[in-house]
């Protein structure tokens, strides 16, 4: 799974069905990865997708080890031996990546599934979690609208593939792009899709919405990299009338999420993290559930389908 777009809408349901159903009784699960193990690399800092994967596969009877991608051999030998090499000794690999380019040869030399943990183009496993967060609280995937407000980046594409997918509103405002994350083919597909929208005035796109979604308006690595400060000083100055905020909700009161980490006053308005309407840590939470999830159907055990049934 390396950008979301690998899986219709049958197979999303079902892994979303899936996450909901180990969510709910985690004990039924607590041997279904007995002795497989998962392979985490990361060359990107991480704290969700670290703790997610690991206590994820650990709660499923399975184990995973964790490897810097710097301090590793991958840092100085093509990746194709590193992976052929690597992929016998786990059954699968999540791997947090700068570029997908990396990831994309990364699978195509692995003897066992790769995951997407978090590259410059996508973010598959945030918006597995994010969709499963909308369906918990909605109910249904039918008449909601999403909202996403910030830089289009890796976490807007698989959002965006997801709802594509299957079938939810979503409307973007995104006065930035990311170049290193602009995906030509997706858009179009997105726009032909009658289910995705760019919305230029928050205002309307708020009094529209069901859920309202932010993102860091500044990457991780760069957030307080003083070669970075310039830039950052630009995207604050154009993001900043687009901040989730009192302000701009104009008394709508939509569920608001955020996939962390927060930069609070800047994308979003402090007192807003935690109010009521917030369901950031019920979304960030589903990291796990619905990994385990995927981690299941890459692993071939039988999962539920779109009506909670297992197949």
């Amino acid at each position: 799974m390396l950008s979301l777009q690998e899986f219709d809408k049958e197979t999303l349901y079902s892994i979303i069905q899936t996450g909901i159903a180990i969510k709910r009784n985690p004990e039924n699960y607590a041997k279904a990865c007995e002795g497989k193990g998962l392979l985490m690399l990361f060359q990107k800092t991480s704290t969700r997708t670290y703790l997610s994967f690991q206590s994820g596969i650990h709660r499923m009877g399975g184990y995973a080890a964790a490897m810097d991608w710097d301090s590793s051999n991958f840092s100085i030998s093509p990746i194709r031996y590193e992976a052929r090499y690597a992929s016998r000794n786990c059954d699968a690999m999540m791997a947090r990546l700068k570029k997908h380019a990396d990831l994309l040869e990364l699978a195509e030399y692995s003897a066992v599934p790769v995951i997407n943990g978090c590259c410059d183009k996508y973010h598959p496993c945030q918006a597995l979690a994010d969709l499963m967060t909308i369906y918990e609280v909605a109910g249904s995937f039918e008449g909601v609208t999403v909202t996403y407000v910030g830089v289009h980046n890796n976490v807007a594409n698989s959002l965006i593939a997801g709802c594509i997918t299957l079938g939810v509103r979503l409307l973007l405002v995104t006065p930035i792009v990311n170049e290193a994350s602009w995906d030509e083919a997706l858009m179009d597909k997105a726009y032909r899709s009658g289910h995705v929208e760019t919305v230029s005035d928050l205002a309307d796109a708020v009094r529209r919405t069901d859920f309202l979604y932010t993102d860091t308006w500044v990457d991780m690595e760069f957030f307080r990299n003083p070669d970075y400060e310039q830039e950052k000083l630009r995207r604050m100055e154009r993001m900043m009338p687009f901040q989730v905020n009192s302000a701009n909700l104009g008394g709508y009161r939509p569920y608001l999420m955020h996939d962390m980490p927060i930069h609070p006053g800047y994308e979003i308005e402090e007192e807003l993290v935690e109010s009521e309407r917030s369901i950031i840590y019920e979304q960030a939470e589903n990291r796990m559930h619905v990994q385990k999830s995927l981690l299941l159907h890459l692993f071939g055990a039988k999962i539920h389908d779109k009506h909670g049934n297992i197949k």
